[in-house]
Formats: structure tokens, C-alpha cells, sequence
């Protein structure tokens, strides 16, 4: 009996090991921290072997396949080993599209990824289809597969999802944009993480489509030294292309091909996400929607009708006129560029966190134009001070959410809005973005 051995437990690993149980492998879960209790319970119901706080190389290193979770760097001493017996590893995601025939859309890219999956599960949802969405955001995929048939899937897949991903194919791949983050775990060269986020186009055929937005410097420039099958189809603000989605005098123009039949037409004003990267999002959606040959006015129905998702630009509530916004899911500079692109009033701008090599170079003329006062909410805030101190009125530090809060609402004005857009990830002071974000409107809704 084939051994699979999955290293780390949280929703992905736990997901993967229920699939490898089901398809009557010999499973066992190792995780170096301690299990989650509700992980554990699961485990134990389907009878699946695992260990925590402790990596048992003899329980290991005999297996012949090891599911990673994302989170393990490829320095990971265990991991290292692992390569040098040459034992297979792959990911969740390669190893659960083993066990489905479904269609799948594949979506990527540094920001945009976790709206444009929700978006597009919302529109697929309302055009009828039989959908599941999951991947990095929700449910694993592995768990999907193993629960219940799909005719649809609709992922969110990461760079690191990725770099351990081989055969798995996409009938269609989104790649939102390319910006640099996590270059801690790709020795900090640009390169390998653009390498890493072009692997969604690998076995694509010439019936498959691949999305990607024609505005991006670092998509674009790797178009031509990435062997690509799919039909490629471009989405841009820019009013010239011939084919593909974009804007023109407010009005939204989609359609695969020059000649299709029947291009999907929407004014901009009418869409649920405003700002000018939620256009992007909404212009990827709408492709989707036309490449599987979706009405038009389902796909205008979805795109009005849509609740963005939770952590993301996320109105929590409005304090003695002072707005309150919570983008806890900004977790690097670009993500933090978009929230502050879209503010229409002054802003007192809650960042910082855990610093992943970033340059804060593009938002300074942001940061000049909008923001009237930072607050800083990490254990080193220096970089911050450092690229912002001559731009705002004031820099103050704070080590908690309830703080940060309360700070931001002693100096805000009415009419102004609190943001938290940390530009960081959150593992400083807490478990994840989701945490934060929690934590963020608590302390808001406490006021």
C-alpha cells in the first residue's frame, strides 16, 4: 500500500488527508506545531495516524509521497532531506486534482486573487452550475474533492500552492498581477517568484485560456519567455485592445475574441467593487463568464449584485462621522497601494506588522496626497517612520489592535476614515491576517 505522508495539519494538510484516506492509502500527518483541536477531531474520526510538536524522521522518511503544506520553506532542513532521497512532493492542490474530471478555474496573482475566485463562484453560483470554490482561500480543495462531485471548481492558488505543483492542469488560469511579495522565500530575486506564478499556465492545451491584464509591467515583460499553449486573452484599462476586456468612456467591453458574437457591455458605475483594481477584478470575472457561456445578464446580475469578501476593504462601521475600514488582507505594499488608491476622504492609516523585505517606494505620493496620519501597528515600526516621515502630520506606535484603534479614533476627524491596510503580514502580534482583521472590528464595534 502506497504511503503518503503529509507534513503540516491545518486546512489544506487535514483536507489532503481525508482525500489520501478515502482513496485507501497508508496516511500519516506530521506537523512540527501542535494540531488545532477541531483538525485533530477529524483526524481521529477517519482514523488517520498523525503527530505534534515533533517531525519523526523514521515515521517520514519512508513514505513514497509527501504532501507539503504551503507554509514549509524549501530550506525546511526536513524538506532538504527529503530532496536528497529524492522522495516525491507535491502539494495539495497537484494531489487532489488527481481525483476530479471537473473544470477548473485556476486564478493567481499577487492582489486581486481572493476577489476575483469570490466573484467568480458568485457569478457561476447564479448562472446554475454545480461550482465549489476553495484552494488558499476556505475550504481545500483536496476536502471538496473527497466530500462531493463537481462539475466546476473555482481556486485561489498561491505562488507557494504552486512551486510544488506539476501535472495539474487549468482549463482556465487568471493571473491578476505580479508585484513583489514573499521574495523571503524566493531568495529575494523577483525572478523566481514571476517563475513561480507562470506555473498555472503549465499543460494548458490550445482549448484552454489563460487571463492575464495587459497593464502589468512584470506579466507582460515574461509573456514571451514563457512557453504558453492556452489562448492568451488580455483584460486592461487601456482602450485600445482589439480583443479581450476592457474600459472605454466608463463602459466596460468583453469578449474573448475580436470577432465573438455578442460582447458582454456594462457601465463601470454599475459595479458592486469600486476602485480602479476592483475594474480589473470585475473585467477577469466577466471574461470567465463569456468563456463559459454564461448570459450576459447573468454575468451583469453577478457583478452587481456581489458582497466583497471579509478583510478586504471591508466597511465595519462609522464612529462620530469617522469611517472605519478594515483591509487586514493588504499584507504587502501593492494590496496597500490599492486600498489607498480608492479613498475619497483624508485618511489615518493603520500599518505595519511583520515586514517582508518591502519598498515603500509607491506609496509615497499616495501617502502625500491622502493620508494625514499614521498609525503603526507592529513590533518594528521603523521602516515606516523612515519612508514616511516627512509626508504626514504624525507617526505614532501601538503594539495591539484595541490600541490602534482607539489612537486612530482620539486623532481622526469627522468626515475622515480609519484604515487598516498594514502593507505587512500580520505574524508579529498575530496568528494571520484573519485574526487581525477580527481583532481590528472588536476593537471598532467596542468603541
Amino acid at each position: 500500500m502506497k504511503r503518503i505522508v503529509i507534513l503540516g495539519s491545518g486546512e489544506s494538510g487535514t483536507g489532503a488527508a481525508i482525500l489520501a484516506k478515502k482513496q485507501g492509502f497508508d496516511v500519516f500527518v506530521s506537523d512540527k506545531g501542535a494540531i488545532p483541536q477541531k483538525y485533530k477531531e477529524e483526524l481521529l474520526q477517519h482514523a488517520i495516524a498523525f503527530e505534534e510538536l515533533q517531525h519523526t524522521e523514521a515515521l517520514i522518511l519512508n513514505a513514497d509521497e509527501i504532501i507539503k503544506s504551503p507554509g514549509i520553506p524549501e530550506k525546511n532542513e526536513l524538506i532538504k532531506k527529503l530532496r536528497s532521497l529524492n522522495i516525491s512532493i507535491i502539494s495539495e492542490i497537484e494531489f487532489a486534482a488527481r481525483y476530479t474530471n471537473a473544470y477548473i478555474v485556476a486564478i493567481t496573482g499577487t492582489n486581486g486573487k481572493t476577489t476575483v475566485t469570490s466573484l467568480v463562484y458568485h457569478l457561476l453560483q447564479k448562472a446554475g452550475l454545480n461550482v465549489a470554490c476553495g484552494g488558499n482561500i476556505g475550504v481545500s480543495f483536496a476536502r471538496l474533492v473527497a466530500e462531493k462531485q463537481y462539475d466546476y471548481f473555482v481556486l485561489e492558488i498561491s505562488s507557494f500552492q504552486l512551486d510544488d505543483m506539476y501535472e495539474f492542469h487549468a482549463n482556465i488560469a487568471v493571473l491578476t498581477n505580479i508585484t513583489p511579495d514573499h521574495l523571503d522565500r524566493y531568495n529575494y530575486e523577483i525572478q523566481n517568484y514571476i517563475n513561480s506564478k507562470f506555473r498555472i499556465t503549465q499543460n494548458q492545451t490550445a482549448a484552454d485560456y489563460f487571463l492575464y491584464c495587459a497593464d502589468d509591467e512584470l506579466t507582460t515583460a515574461n509573456l514571451q519567455s514563457t512557453n504558453i499553449n492556452a489562448q492568451m486573452v488580455p483584460f486592461s484599462l487601456n482602450p485600445s485592445l482589439a480583443a479581450g476586456a476592457t474600459v472605454m468612456d466608463g463602459t466596460m467591453f468583453v469578449q474573448l475574441s475580436n470577432n465573438q458574437l455578442n460582447p458582454f457591455t456594462m457601465l463601470t458605475q454599475q459595479l458592486a467593487l469600486r476602485g480602479r483594481h476592483n475594474a480589473y477584478n470585475s473585467l477577469a470575472a466577466a471574461l470567465i463568464g463569456k468563456a463559459l457561456q454564461i448570459k450576459n445578464e447573468v454575468i451583469r446580475e453577478a457583478l452587481t449584485d456581489f458582497k466583497n469578501v471579509e478583510h478586504r476593504l471591508e466597511n465595519v462601521a462609522s464612529v462620530d462621522g469617522i469611517q472605519f475600514i478594515n483591509d487586514s488582507k493588504a499584507t504587502n505594499v501593492n494590496a496597500a497601494w490599492y486600498a489607498l488608491e480608492c479613498m475619497d476622504k483624508p485618511v489615518v492609516w493603520i500599518a505595519g506588522g511583520t515586514d517582508k523585505g518591502n519598498d515603500y517606494t509607491m506609496l509615497k505620493d499616495l501617502v502625500k496626497e491622502k493620508v494625514r496620519i499614521i498609525v503603526c501597528m507592529g513590533l518594528d515600526n521603523t521602516k515606516i517612520h523612515e519612508a514616511f516621515s516627512k509626508d504626514v502630520d504624525m507617526i505614532v506606535n501601538t503594539t495591539s489592535a484595541n490600541e490602534a484603534v482607539k489612537v486612530a479614533k482620539q486623532l481622526a476627524k469627522a468626515g475622515e476614515c480609519v484604515l487598516l491596510s498594514p502593507a505587512c503580514a500580520s505574524f508579529d502580534l498575530f496568528k494571520n491576517y484573519e485574526e487581525r482583521g477580527r481583532m481590528f472590528k472588536n476593537a471598532v464595534r467596542s468603541l
